[in-house]
């Protein structure tokens, strides 16, 4: 393969994944915009975001780099079976990971807040939103990286290059979506 062949494919795998991220950071980035009022009724918020957005690509971009891996060993067949114990049980650590990192986070930047004397809400609410966001963005996160990963390797595209533009921008999108609905859920819709 030729230096050129090379950087054909890597821009043919890679370009559409990146432009997707483009496209996806901006729309989680005015979502984000959007939510001032619930960054208002909910004080120390704000701080919580950008550890709460980092831990969905961090989980879900190495579950998808694990699912790859497994893959391209031949550990894992690229299809949905439920029987598949090592899919199953990769998923289900991601999933916990992420509920138990926001939680954590939750928490450090709540201490943070009070030992600041900066306003904040109660470390209940501010858990609650942390850990309700982080579960239900990681089932559809553990669903997009399944099929991300899945569907690039049985169209013969390395999946190492797709999971990294499209999980953390997957991520965004759905940490952003799921931590205002979250809002909504634990305040009462504001």
């Amino acid at each position: 393969m030729t230096v050129g062949d090379v950087a054909r494919e890597a821009y043919r795998e890679g370009l559409p994944a990146l432009s997707a991220s483009a496209v996806g950071g901006l729309l989680a980035g005015v979502a984000l915009s959007g939510m001032r009022a619930e960054f208002d009724a909910v004080a120390g918020l704000l701080v919580l975001v950008p550890a709460l957005l980092a831990t969905r690509g961090n989980v879900y971009g190495s579950l998808g780099a694990r699912i790859a891996t497994a893959l391209h060993q031949g550990l894992v067949e690229p299809r949905l079976r439920g029987s598949d114990e090592r899919l199953r049980a990769a998923v289900l650590a991601a999933l916990g990971n992420g509920v138990i990192a926001s939680g954590f986070s939750a928490v450090v930047a709540w201490g943070a807040l009070v030992a600041l004397a900066a306003p904040h809400t109660s470390l209940l609410a501010l858990t609650s939103i942390a850990v309700l966001a982080a579960f239900l963005s990681g089932i559809v996160l553990a669903v997009v990286v399944v099929v991300v990963v899945f569907g690039g390797f049985r169209r013969g595209m390395n999946p190492d290059t797709l999971v990294g533009p499209i999980v953390t921008t997957a991520g965004d999108v759905f940490g952003v979506l799921f931590l205002w609905l979250s809002v909504q859920l634990v305040t009462g819709g504001i």
